[in-house]
């Protein structure tokens, strides 16, 4: 039966992830709306069906009818393939994330903190290849932004995910959640949150950090010349990736798909409920942070990657060497 376990099952379990992340995508969108619309004194949208909640499939019967225009001036093999690079990194990387005791999404293997590190850095081609192949100035541009961006950005959040690894001693995500941590540990790893999430809001491209697209300064970046069903698989690629840099942040920062204090610990099918209304509770920051904080110039964006993350990051990532040789 190692055919049944080692294919069947795989297969499965990538099916099911697959409709969840995206039925997750389409209500997150509605999520944030609604939340918008509380921080801003408006209701948000309340007409397709009960609360709009069926808004995201209004929206998605909208972008499928939409239609679909091609530019004459571009890469036409490399334009159309670049939505879905952009959207297949935020996927994938879901492979090795745990989502219950002993129950990995895909598979336990003992490459997880290499696997994200690893995923990470592939997705910045759809969106550089998309400005590229775009052959619009206002693309190119947008392009280079990400590239730059997400270039500066992985060298800080690799470093802080380098310092976790020194503390968990395993490149398995799986055993990161299961084994205790102490309390020094956890007061340690959580006074580098706020750090770690402002890489997670550049690396997603998340406002105030979605300068690449930015519409006051280049239209809508490396976006400008897509539409219809193409635009909405860009926009797909975004929101799936908040929902799973979300849940990378819970199973690092927030004991993952386990209650506080070890409570209801063998209670399986409790595990994804529980990680759920974690993830929730960190995209409410990122959709908190749209409302509240202003967007920088561009140079001020790099200049804090280099200039302060990155040498706070290599301090961090010492002291935590020095801290895990004395104490563990």
């Amino acid at each position: 039966m190692d055919w049944l376990n080692l294919l069947v099952w795989p297969v499965l379990r990538s099916v099911l992830l697959i409709v969840v992340l995206l039925t997750g995508f389409a209500y997150l969108t509605w999520y944030e709306r609604k939340l918008i619309g509380r921080f801003q004194v408006r209701i948000g949208p309340n007409r397709a069906g009960p609360y709009g909640l069926l808004q995201p499939v209004a929206d998605a019967i909208k972008a499928f009818f939409k239609e679909e225009i091609v530019p004459n001036h571009v890469d036409r093999w490399v334009y159309l393939l670049a939505p879905a690079l952009a959207l297949m990194p935020a996927l994938v990387i879901w492979a090795v994330i745990p989502i219950a005791k002993g129950v990995p999404a895909i598979a336990d293997v003992n490459i997880g903190f290499l696997w994200i590190l690893a995923i990470a850095g592939i997705e910045s081609y759809g969106v550089i290849l998309a400005g590229w192949s775009s052959n619009n100035n206002y693309s190119l541009l947008g392009a280079l932004r990400a590239s730059a961006q997400m270039i500066s950005y992985e060298l800080p959040l690799g470093i802080f995910l380098v310092s976790i690894l020194i503390l968990a001693g395993s490149f398995s995500l799986v055993q990161l959640v299961e084994t205790p941590r102490a309390w020094w540990e956890w007061l340690w790893v959580w006074l580098m949150f706020p750090l770690f999430f402002i890489c997670i809001l550049a690396e997603a491209n998340r406002s105030p950090f979605d300068l690449p697209e930015t519409e006051n300064e280049l239209v809508a970046g490396f976006q400008t010349e897509y539409g219809g069903i193409k635009f909405a698989l860009f926009f797909m690629a975004e929101y799936i990736n908040m929902i799973t840099t979300s849940t990378i942040i819970v199973t690092l920062f927030f004991g993952g798909y386990k209650l506080p204090f070890g409570l209801l610990g063998d209670v399986i099918w409790l595990g994804p409920f529980v990680l759920a209304i974690k993830v929730i509770l960190v995209l409410f920051l990122f959709i908190w942070v749209r409302a509240s904080v202003s967007r920088p110039r561009y140079d001020q964006l790099m200049g804090f990657a280099w200039k302060f993350l990155l040498p706070v990051s290599l301090g961090y990532m010492v002291i935590t060497a020095v801290l895990t040789a004395l104490f563990k």
